[in-house]
């Protein structure tokens, strides 16, 4: 094995990678407010807002009602979505706002095996959560915004109603999924494919159902405080017009990921039901900072898990622009993602064991000078550890009698081509609040869109399992486990950054890279962001088919020759996907001491964004 090390001292000489001179954009600073975010529209939303007077928490909501027009893609109001924050009156107490719905009360995996699935599909009504992420921001914005809701859907319904440049993503993803539109989903195809065309990029596009809408909630509020009015909408998004349309639309059967037809089993009391909350975070000391993340009902503490076993060893083996460093990261990865498939879901996780010093030491020894091609969960007292089918390729029952191939998950591709996954949303005020929040879930792709909507339902359950036992098995009324997974640092009680990524089941494994180039390495937020990029595969996947790759790691060709020839003589089974290729990292961040705040965004795709001053 690779012997472990504490961490240097002082004195001690251990190299770690100087960043590069040359950054693709700068690092902003400033005293008064700072936003970054996946796409440039919803930066400069939330940044208008900061600059008339709002605070982060009115900031962040009005971008992400933005990123639902201008990233249809990605994410959408019938989705999910996580945050993490702090507010200026309890800077010392990060928040975790859960915006994650469970499953229907009628989703059983008896229904689901007697519909002859064998996984939860991709794509279709069947995989829809109970969608709560717009009760999400409505209730950050009640208890600790101060705008208006109008005033803060201002810039979503201006964008939805007199259109907006579409990303050429956005076409390119219609273009992926046309032939499906066309034959099986025609609602789909008169919201994105008006006269049967293909949006271009910079063609201006238009979703006036979901400006209506949100014209609806705003309606909702009638008289009343301030908070009564949110409530209200809140109301009418949960027991309204909403949930009446989306129950109606989607029990007529339609066309799956199975490539099979199902009816959804969602019910108006589903949407009644279920509403966001806040809940602490799961938090981990990695030298001298608090890093805050979801609880394991979400991939976060995998993170957590990840930093722990990586705490026990010098900094040479923390490097990821080295061979030493990237093997050791990868290596420590699959461990802490196998105990993420094992024992994570909405249940009684042993999470203080499994970042527990004796069990981390335990992991981390299981880490040798070759790569490792097994699925190797911990050993936890009173808890069997869940042992997931191992797929390196899968095709539904469906495909050999109807030579349908599935549309699978729109997630990023292990090239790290974007089909379709997430955004990201971070922002800080002068005043000290923080939030960041990854959006998700909805993508235009996701299931039939409701006509009286403008969008459609999420895909969030096919992260259960319908094999009994797991921690994830599909269980009506249970969340399923999630990859959204937003990231808050703190040191001595004191926000520092918030930070995430899109990327599935990479979001942790960017983020990873993001905390130990800027704690360990001391990188600005920016280098971190730009320097070279990785991650495994070898590890079972979140998404519609759930295969995996035996020692699989992917590579932006910007690690280098001589590091990319060592992984694979390693055992590393590598892909490699270009120089700017994987990450979509942003962040924002703050110095306690003097009070200077500071953005990042990456340059990757040409889509995200900071702003600030």
């Amino acid at each position: 094995m690779i012997e472990a090390h504490p961490p240097p001292a002082e004195s001690d000489s251990v190299t770690f990678t100087p960043a590069s001179s040359f950054t693709t954009r700068p690092t902003l600073q400033g005293t008064f407010g700072m936003t970054a975010s996946t796409h440039w529209l919803a930066t400069a939303s939330a940044q208008a807002v900061l600059e008339r007077g709002g605070n982060a928490f009115d900031a962040a909501v009005a971008g992400a009602f933005v990123l639902h027009i201008v990233e249809p893609h990605l994410n959408g109001p019938g989705g999910d979505m996580t945050g993490v924050f702090v507010t200026a009156a309890n800077l010392s107490e990060p928040v975790v706002l859960m915006g994650q719905g469970p499953a229907p009360a009628a989703a059983t995996r008896e229904h689901y095996l007697a519909e002859g699935l064998e996984l939860v599909p991709g794509a279709g009504a069947l995989a829809a959560a109970v969608p709560i992420a717009v009760d999400a921001w409505l209730l950050l914005l009640r208890d600790h915004g101060t705008w208006e809701l109008a005033d803060v859907l201002a810039f979503a319904i201006g964008y939805a109603r007199d259109g907006h440049p579409v990303l050429e993503r956005v076409g390119s993803t219609i273009a992926t999924v046309a032939d499906l539109f066309a034959e099986h989903w025609p609602t789909s195809a008169a919201q994105w494919m008006p006269d049967g065309r293909i949006p271009r990029g910079g063609d201006i596009v238009r979703n006036l159902p979901y400006a209506a809408v949100l014209d609806r909630l705003i309606a909702a509020g009638g008289a009343g405080s301030r908070a009564e009015r949110i409530d209200a909408a809140r109301r009418e998004w949960r027991e309204g017009f909403v949930a009446q349309a989306a129950v109606a639309f989607l029990a007529t059967p339609h066309r799956h990921s199975s490539g099979t037809d199902h009816a959804g089993v969602i019910t108006e009391a589903d949407f009644a039901s279920c509403a966001a909350g806040y809940e602490p975070a799961a938090t981990f000391e990695f030298r001298g900072l608090t890093i805050a993340k979801t609880g394991p009902w979400g991939q976060g503490p995998a993170l957590l898990q990840t930093l722990a076993i990586l705490d026990g060893f010098d900094d040479a083996h923390l490097d990821p622009s080295t061979a030493l460093g990237v093997h050791t990261i990868l290596e420590a990865q699959k461990l802490a993602i196998a105990d993420r498939e094992a024992f994570y879901g909405d249940t009684g996780v042993p999470l203080d064991h499994l970042l527990s010093p004796a069990y981390t030491a335990e992991r981390r020894a299981l880490i040798g000078e070759r790569a490792s091609h097994d699925f190797r969960p911990g050993s936890v007292p009173g808890h069997e550890p869940f042992l997931p089918p191992l797929r390196t390729e899968y095709l539904p029952p469906s495909a050999a009698s109807t030579g349908f191939a599935g549309v699978g998950e729109p997630t990023v591709a292990p090239t790290g081509e974007t089909r379709g996954d997430t955004c990201h949303l971070d922002v800080v005020d002068r005043w000290g609040n923080m939030v960041s929040a990854t959006p998700s879930g909805g993508w235009l792709q996701s299931s039939p869109t409701i006509p009286e909507l403008g969008f459609c339902l999420g895909t969030r359950l096919q992260m259960t399992w319908l094999e009994d036992g797991s921690p994830s098995t599909l269980t009506p009324g249970k969340r399923p486990r999630t990859t959204l997974t937003p990231t808050l640092v703190l040191q001595d009680g004191q926000p520092t950054t918030a930070l995430g990524s899109p990327g599935g089941d990479q979001q942790d494994q960017w983020q990873l890279l993001y905390l130990l180039r800027t704690i360990v390495g001391g990188y600005s937020p920016q280098q971190a962001i730009d320097a070279p990029v990785f991650h495994t595969t070898s590890i079972p996947g979140s998404f519609w088919p759930r295969t995996w790759t035996p020692g699989g790691a992917v590579v932006e060709d910007r690690l280098g020759e001589s590091v990319i020839a060592d992984l694979i003589a390693r055992g590393h089974v590598v892909t490699r996907a270009g120089d700017w290729a994987l990450g979509r990292l942003s962040a924002v961040t703050r110095d306690p001491s003097s009070g200077v705040l500071g953005a990042a965004a990456n340059p990757r795709g040409a889509q995200g964004y900071a702003a600030g001053r």
